[in-house]
C-alpha cells in the first residue's frame, strides 16, 4: 500500500533531506511551507500521516494540528526544533501522536512514520476484524470498525495514538501495563524520551473519559509499575 505524507515544513533543507528518505521507502511527499497551504492539501488530497512543524508563518503547527483533528484522526507526528517538555506536551495535548525534535536522525523518523502506519492502519484493521467489533467497559463503548468512542451515547472525538492505547487496555480490563508496553504497542519501538508521551496521551484520554480527572474511575495509575483499564 502506498501512503500519502503531508509535511508541513517551512525550511526548505529539511523538506528536501526528508523528500530524499521518504521518496526511497515509497511515500508520496505533499509539501506545504505553511499551515495555510498544509490545510488546502489536506483538504484536497487523501493524506494518510502528517509531520508539522510548530513555527510556521500564517498557520502555526498548533492551529494546523487542532484544525486537522476537527476532521481526521490520522497519524500526526510533530518535528520542531522547540525541546522543551512544555513545547512537547501541548503539542501531544492538541492531539499529535508522536513528537520529535530537530536536529533528527532521518532513519529514526522513517522508523516512527512506518510504526505509526503499521499500527494506524495495518494492525489496527486487522484487530477490528478479527477480535470483537464492540468494545465495551463501563459507560464506554469503542467501536473498532468505525474506530470511534462513545459515552453514554455522546461521541468522544480521540486521536489514533489514544484509539490504540484504548484498544489495547480495554480488551484487557485489570491488567497493568508498563510505560514501556503502552508506547511501544502504539508507536513501535521505545525510546528513553517516551515516558513524558505515554504520561501525556494517558492524561489527555482521561480528561475526555473520566468524569473527575483527578479522580478516574477507568484508567488507574499502578504505581512504580504503570497503568491498567479498571473493570466496572
Amino acid at each position: 500500500m502506498n501512503f500519502n505524507i503531508l509535511i508541513a515544513e517551512d525550511d526548505e533543507d529539511i523538506v528536501n533531506l526528508i523528500d530524499l528518505y521518504l521518496s526511497r521507502e515509497g511515500f508520496e511527499l505533499f509539501k506545504a511551507k505553511d499551515g495555510a497551504e498544509a490545510l488546502e492539501i489536506f483538504g484536497a488530497n487523501k493524506i494518510d500521516l502528517a509531520i508539522v512543524d510548530l513555527m510556521m508563518p500564517r498557520i502555526n503547527g498548533y492551529e494546523l494540528i487542532d484544525r486537522v483533528r476537527n476532521e481526521s484522526n490520522i497519524p500526526i507526528l510533530i518535528l520542531s526544533a522547540a525541546q522543551l517538555d512544555s513545547d512537547k506536551i501541548l503539542g501531544l495535548n492538541i492531539g499529535a501522536d508522536d513528537y520529535m525534535v530537530k536536529p533528527f536522525n532521518p532513519l529514526e523518523l522513517i522508523a516512527r512514520i512506518n510504526a505509526l502506519l503499521r499500527r494506524y492502519y495495518h494492525l489496527g484493521n486487522a484487530s477490528a476484524a478479527t477480535e470483537e467489533s464492540k468494545l465495551v467497559v463501563g459507560e464506554l463503548s469503542l467501536d473498532t470498525r468505525q474506530l470511534a468512542l462513545e459515552k453514554r451515547g455522546i461521541p468522544i472525538p480521540i486521536t489514533a495514538t489514544e484509539y490504540k492505547l484504548l484498544v489495547l487496555m480495554m480488551r484487557s480490563p485489570g491488567k497493568v501495563f508498563t510505560k514501556m508496553q503502552l508506547y511501544e504497542e502504539v508507536n513501535g519501538d521505545y525510546y528513553t524520551s517516551d515516558d513524558n508521551t505515554v504520561m501525556v496521551h494517558i492524561s489527555n484520554l482521561r480528561d475526555k473519559i473520566e468524569d473527575d480527572p483527578k479522580n478516574p474511575q477507568y484508567i488507574k495509575t499502578v504505581r512504580g509499575l504503570g497503568y491498567k483499564f479498571e473493570r466496572i
